[in-house]
């Protein structure tokens, strides 16, 4: 007997031994491909208690056959005391990259819940989220996307357990129209999932984001037959829109003078006066005299150049010197460097009021990014903690604050002429920039430049609005943006909703 309990004994351990190791085998840490977890919050906004939910989950990308894909990580917020949501504005948001996760707008601008940093927008301790006064849930629910590979959105295996290819990822997901077709056909889904057909309709996008929501403006019209009230662009690219040669190169200076103006190195007749000011007047001088004398290339006499020089310098904080050896073309990497070498300091480039401190003084670029260092800092255990812990979504997949998306196919990328074909045929569809004049990145004269060829003719020019603020690429991080940025949106989607008028010219 006591033979047969041992025998029994061991039988069931080394049974369980086996049991164990098959299912560890076979464990994967994967993302469900179809989930939510609901959960109920309360928010204060400009004095008034806003009752919300909040869904995050994850929703399927289908292929032609039906078969899933890949699956997109979501954050659904919703006003609750609202029942009836035909005039109920939807707010479908994208970060950029390409590559980056939805975090950034997120948990930093428009959603109810913002990250704990300083009034300037540095990283404090400790890290995690408070109540966002200033956040448009009051006026519009919000859908924060990621696409593929970023938060937790993933690929998935098909049915003998592969994934697509470099290539086949490269054609499905990986570049500009890839990326907007399949996320036209997500959101098609998700409005009708969440029975919003009647609700109007705003995209916004930051930096890379601005093409991704350009061209969905035209996808969504175009193949999802869904039509929309207003496009936001944060920060944005060049939408297609091409700035090449010396007009990438001239448009440059109005963002040199902003970056020099906060670090208080211009000259003294500049320096005393309101930024918007210099801003001006570095605007006239950069159309009509320094973009012209680009133009003339080797063939400018000598007393025009050296006047050109002159006047670029005293605007830029720069030496004479520095545009003489650059033949007036001044890249961004050697402004970053070169603005206050002379205390040992480097500048941010997608927000100059950051510094760094290089190995070396000497050199034509920074040793790292300033900014993107100290953003990762606070939002990433944000975001993380967040998800996990107050939203309730655990999973042991990686949160991807920037994922895998390269190689990206940036061929055919003509995001800035669907953008005015979907306004031409959809008389109801506003756009607005909103840039930082101290992003060195995505500067904000390249965006008022998107503003004036987004329609040449000029014809929808009363439908496409500017705003400009004190800080950089991330506007909403210095607390007085924050506030004015959101009333800007709150205000834009208002006057996006046309009440009784009808769509037509």
């Amino acid at each position: 007997m006591k033979k047969l309990v041992i025998f029994l004994v061991l039988h069931w351990m080394l049974s369980g031994a086996a049991l164990a190791k098959e299912d560890n085998s076979d464990h994967k840490r994967i993302i469900d491909t179809d989930s939510t977890v609901v959960t109920q919050h309360k928010v204060t906004i400009e004095g008034k208690r806003i009752n919300y939910q909040a869904t995050a989950g994850t929703q399927p990308v289908w292929n032609e056959k039906g078969e899933p894909t890949a699956t997109l990580f979501y954050t659904y917020y919703q006003r609750t005391d609202i029942k009836d949501t035909a005039n109920r504005p939807l707010m479908i948001s994208f970060n950029g990259g390409p590559g980056s996760g939805s975090v950034w707008m997120h948990v930093a601008y428009t959603g109810p819940r913002v990250l704990n940093i300083d009034s300037e927008g540095y990283p404090i301790q400790p890290y995690g989220v408070q109540e966002n006064p200033f956040s448009i849930l009051d006026v519009a629910d919000i859908v924060y996307v990621n696409p593929v590979n970023t938060g937790y959105s993933r690929m998935l295996e098909d049915a003998e357990g592969k994934l697509p290819t470099k290539d086949q990822q490269q054609k499905m997901f990986f570049g500009v129209n890839a990326d907007i077709k399949y996320l036209a056909e997500w959101i098609n889904t998700f409005v009708s999932r969440n029975e919003r057909w009647r609700s109007p309709k705003f995209l916004i996008g930051e930096s890379y984001g601005t093409t991704r929501v350009s061209g969905l403006a035209a996808e969504l019209q175009n193949d999802q037959w869904m039509y929309l009230n207003g496009v936001i662009l944060v920060s944005p690219t060049d939408i297609g829109i091409e700035r090449k040669g010396i007009v990438k190169a001239a448009n440059r200076l109005p963002y040199f003078a902003a970056a020099a103006w906060y670090h208080k190195v211009l000259p003294a007749d500049l320096q005393s006066k309101p930024l918007l000011d210099v801003l001006s007047e570095v605007e006239e001088f950069t159309l009509n005299e320094y973009l012209p004398a680009m133009a003339y290339g080797a063939s400018l006499s000598e007393q025009r150049r050296n006047s050109i020089i002159t006047k670029a310098a005293h605007y830029s904080g720069l030496e004479e010197r520095i545009f003489r050896q650059n033949n007036l073309d001044v890249s961004t990497w050697l402004f970053w460097k070169e603005l206050l070498r002379d205390k040992g300091l480097t500048i941010g480039r997608l927000d100059s009021r950051y510094l760094g401190i290089d190995r070396v003084e000497s050199g034509s670029r920074p040793d790292y990014s300033a900014e993107l260092t100290s953003w990762l800092h606070s939002f990433t255990p944000a975001i993380n903690y967040y998800l996990r812990e107050e939203l309730g979504y655990k999973t042991d997949i990686k949160y991807n604050m920037f994922g895998p998306v390269h190689p990206w196919d940036n061929r055919d990328n003509k995001v800035g002429e669907g953008l005015r074909r979907a306004m031409a045929a959809n008389p109801y569809l506003k756009v607005m920039i909103q840039s930082g004049y101290f992003d060195g990145a995505t500067n904000y004269f390249d965006g008022k430049y998107n503003m004036w060829h987004i329609d040449p003719s000029g014809k929808m020019k009363d439908r496409i609005s500017f705003k400009g603020y004190e800080s950089g690429h991330m506007m909403y991080l210095r607390r007085e943006d924050l506030q004015q940025s959101n009333e800007d949106i709150r205000e834009f989607i208002r006057s996006a909703l046309p009440g009784d008028q009808p769509a037509k010219y």
